[in-house]
């Protein structure tokens, strides 16, 4: 008979072997090494709520620049929340897919409700974000969205319009991991994207993740309350202190 411990040592082997990274504040260290280039007065990082601001934290503090989010809600099929026919973002940002759409037999009525839904969640996330401090200046300036992943690439398309909308001049879709494909996708949307690992054939964000634990609301309310005060005080919060178990 196995021992038990050893088996679990076993699965846990196995497990880190075909991740990635081992948590978000991981996949952020190494997403900022790859980013150097992007230091200086004219760049502000942009999460991706919920999953892609404890990735954005870690950049935002390894190349000392301001931190925001762009909020995205996608918009989901009523009788099937697991699929999304399109996503709204900050600055009446919309994307609709008219396939899912159609093929999922949508009333205006439907559509209607879901958006009107959404764009009142998508108000009170965007104040709750910001209540520690001033929004950076957008304007002007090269936007680095970032978040922990992408599988379809509808938030990533629709985060990288809103950045455009709020006045990026440049903007720059860092993250992770995605499929290949979606990757040469998104290069219609943004200036440049920076993605750490491909693959042909795509699998569940979480596989490339050795801890990948669900971000709630609250969680990044908490990063960026701490991150917001460790960069205004005189001696900045290592981020391990800050990780509140969101990654």
């Amino acid at each position: 008979m196995d021992d038990p411990a050893l088996s679990s040592d076993h699965t846990d082997r196995r497990a880190y072997l075909r991740s990635l990274f081992l948590d978000r504040q991981d996949a952020g260290r190494r997403l900022a090494d790859r980013l150097q280039a992007f230091r200086g007065p004219d760049v502000v990082v942009l999460g991706v709520p919920r999953g892609g601001v404890p990735v954005a934290v870690e950049v935002a503090v390894r190349l000392r620049l301001p931190l925001d989010t762009i909020v995205v809600n996608k918009l989901r099929v009523p009788y099937r929340p697991e699929l999304s026919f399109g996503a709204i973002g900050e600055d009446d940002t919309r994307i609709i897919d008219e396939i899912v759409v159609h093929s999922a037999f949508l009333t205006d009525q439907e559509l209607t409700d879901t958006e009107t839904h959404e764009r009142d969640s998508l108000h009170r996330r965007s104040e709750r974000f910001r209540r520690h401090g001033p929004q950076p200046k957008l304007r002007g300036r090269t936007a680095l969205v970032v978040d922990d992943g992408v599988t379809t690439g509808m938030t990533a398309r629709t985060a990288c319009r809103a950045a455009y909308r709020r006045g990026a001049v440049r903007v720059v879709l860092a993250v992770p991991v995605a499929p290949h494909r979606i990757v040469r996708t998104l290069a219609y949307h943004a200036d440049k994207i920076v993605c750490l690992e491909t693959s042909a054939n795509p699998r569940p964000l979480d596989e490339s993740y050795l801890r990948f634990d669900p971000v709630t609301d609250t969680d990044v309310d908490h990063l960026l309350g701490t991150h917001a005060t460790a960069s205004s005080g005189p001696r900045r919060i290592r981020l391990a202190e800050s990780g509140n178990g969101s990654g």
